[in-house]
């Protein structure tokens, strides 16, 4: 028993979104070959936000101890002197951290 032809227009056209769908899902942006790409720049992102949350940590410590209410004297001292370029190179510079 032979189809007619319409059928196999529809057979085929179904074919071709079966492929276009299978090759997405494997080699897509979003797909099978990618997701390792993806893992390794989730990690990488992730280990960025670390070193920026510390940062914002050290600058958030540092804003404390320059709040004009209470201004550690130890760290102004350090500033101005820096700033008038008193310090000697042989000079050690030690800071408190205020927690």
């Amino acid at each position: 028993m032979r189809r007619p032809p319409r059928e196999h227009v529809k057979q085929a056209l179904a074919l071709v979104v079966l492929v276009v769908l299978t090759v997405s899902a494997i080699a897509g942006p979003t797909g099978l070959l990618a997701w390792a790409e993806n893992s390794e720049a989730l990690e990488q992102r992730k280990a960025r936000i670390t070193v920026l949350t510390e940062k914002r940590n050290a600058l958030r410590n540092r804003v404390t101890l320059l709040d004009p209410k209470g201004a550690d004297p130890d760290l102004v001292s350090e500033l101005i002197r820096e700033d008038l370029g008193v310090i000697h190179p042989d000079e050690i510079v030690v800071t408190l951290e205020a927690e």
